[in-house]
């Protein structure tokens, strides 16, 4: 008996899972049981490892078809339920907490000098280049760079607690 556990066991536990998605010893173990009572019934005409298979894979489907499994596969835990609430909860604190880091964002943005509002909100927001921003404002680009430097810099002062 301890050969057929070494020599097949892995293959049992194989079928097992791929059966019922788990690795049930339960049923590993009713494989081990009924090999064992009925090792004398076995007929030589083929392989004894098709065997053992057609067993474990008899026992998978009986397992499946019980109650017990089904309602397993319904029923629905108290930790299941407390998952879900807590990852419905965390959605929305981080919802929460993403919108106030916006707000922030956009207060601070708001807060800026105009000359260097514009230029930030053409160039992070509106994805214009600074040849693009040069020419719509007019001026040259060495002066669409400095003023989205000082912006920047100037925001991140007022946002440093969000860095």
């Amino acid at each position: 008996m301890k050969e057929i556990l070494t020599r097949y066991g892995n293959n049992i536990r194989k079928i097992i899972s791929n059966m019922t998605g788990s690795n049930n010893e339960d049923i590993e173990q009713e494989v081990y049981i009924r090999v064992y009572k009925h090792l004398n019934t076995y007929k030589e005409q083929g392989k004894f490892k098709s065997w053992i298979n057609l067993i474990t894979a008899n026992l998978c489907r009986d397992y499946m078809k019980s109650s017990y499994f089904r309602h397993a596969q319904t029923s629905v835990t108290e930790d299941d339920v407390l998952i879900q609430i807590k990852d419905e909860k965390e959605n929305i604190e981080n919802e929460f907490i993403k919108k106030q880091r916006q707000k922030q964002i956009m207060d601070a943005i708001d807060a800026l000098k105009p000359k260097l509002r514009e230029v930030i909100i053409m160039y992070e927001m509106q994805d214009m280049d600074y040849e693009e921003i040069a020419k719509k404002l007019n001026c040259p680009v060495g002066t669409v760079r400095s003023r989205l430097f000082n912006a920047r810099k100037e925001l991140s002062i007022t946002l440093k607690d969000l860095i």
